[in-house]
């Protein structure tokens, strides 16, 4: 098989039946199968699909997105999987438009499409226009700040541009997005994963990281197109969302950063993070405010057992600092300069 094409699920029946249709639809090859990891679901999805031409893997919990994804892909034998969200309305040809991308260039472990906004793609339909925003979660290829901060070409924080063919060239990202994102399974596996402790959120900007220092690239490649919905299992403003962001990030740098850069980094950082609680508090998200110094005090408690983590990926380390990272702050752009694409 040359393809898996995995889709992860929980609780997701009302998301697989309007969108598994379309990856059925414009997924059609011999060489490529569609593949559904459940991931415990105690709703009717496995009774769905069972009915559907696809090929289903029964997890026996809700082992999050990253270690669900860990799981399916060690059942699978192809040479290219794809990580894909069960909310994602693929198009004509995005999968033949990733492979041939990477089958072209052997230095590349993983890839994405554009990925647009379902709801305004949608939105644009009814009004009778084209103004088609990007999605948050990977628009036209992650990329991350000096200070660790994700963002996107076409999307800083919470400001999502409108798709005009201003990032229509392939060029090299920092991250893929776990929306859709085509990587080698040989790579995944001799690079270990998906981060099964971070469970969820930014799990993949992780392990693009470790991608690029040991000497891969990782790529966007905006002529497959795929439309998101976002936000299928929490929604945008979950504390637990917010958890999972700030706990995940800060392991993230850490895990990656050289001692020296990590430690900078983290005397701007502290700051900062507590500024955005103040403001969640302020804005009357007590819990969201909560959640932020929850994620602080777990990140703390788990360093230890991260040490070793962390100077194994440092050893194996060929680029010490990937070029990819942005020497500017995002957060002193949008909010001191006004920047906004």
């Amino acid at each position: 098989m040359s393809c898996s094409v995995i889709i992860l699920n929980w609780n997701g029946e009302a998301m697989l039946r309007r969108f598994l249709p379309s990856v059925i639809a414009h997924t059609q090859s011999d060489d490529v199968e569609i593949v559904v990891a459940d991931n415990g679901s105690t709703d009717e999805s496995l009774a769905y699909l069972r009915t559907q031409p696809i090929r289903v893997i029964e997890l026996k919990q809700n082992y999050g997105f990253a270690e669900g994804y860990n799981r399916a892909i060690a059942q699978v034998d192809s040479e290219y999987v794809v990580l894909l969200n069960s909310d994602v309305e693929v198009t004509e040809g995005w999968l033949d438009t990733l492979l041939t991308y990477m089958r072209a260039h052997a230095n590349v472990a993983a890839v994405q499409p554009k990925v647009l906004s379902w709801q305004s793609k949608e939105d644009a339909i009814a009004i009778g226009n084209n103004n088609i925003r990007f999605e948050h979660a990977g628009a036209a290829g992650g990329m991350l700040d000096c200070l660790g901060y994700p963002y996107c070409r076409g999307r800083l924080l919470t400001h999502l541009e409108v798709d005009k063919g201003q990032y229509d060239t392939p060029v090299p990202i920092f991250w893929a997005s776990g929306a859709c994102m085509m990587i080698r399974r040989n790579v995944y596996m001799q690079e270990g994963g998906l981060d099964a402790e971070f469970f969820a959120h930014q799990e993949e900007i992780d392990l693009c990281w470790r991608l690029h220092c040991r000497g891969y690239e990782v790529m966007a490649v905006p002529q497959s197109v795929v439309y998101h919905v976002g936000g299928g299992t929490l929604e945008y403003e979950s504390p637990r969302k917010t958890f999972l962001n700030f706990r995940n990030n800060l392991l993230m740098l850490y895990k990656n950063l050289p001692t020296i850069k990590w430690l900078l980094v983290m005397l701007v950082r502290l700051p900062l993070d507590y500024v955005a609680a103040l403001q969640m508090l302020l804005s009357g998200k007590w819990l969201n405010f909560k959640a932020v110094c929850q994620a602080r005090y777990a990140f703390w408690q788990l360093r230890t057992k991260y040490k070793n983590i962390k100077l194994d990926n440092l050893r194996r380390s060929k680029i010490a600092y990937p070029t990819t990272i942005c020497r500017r702050s995002i957060i002193f752009d949008y909010y001191l300069l006004r920047k906004r694409k």
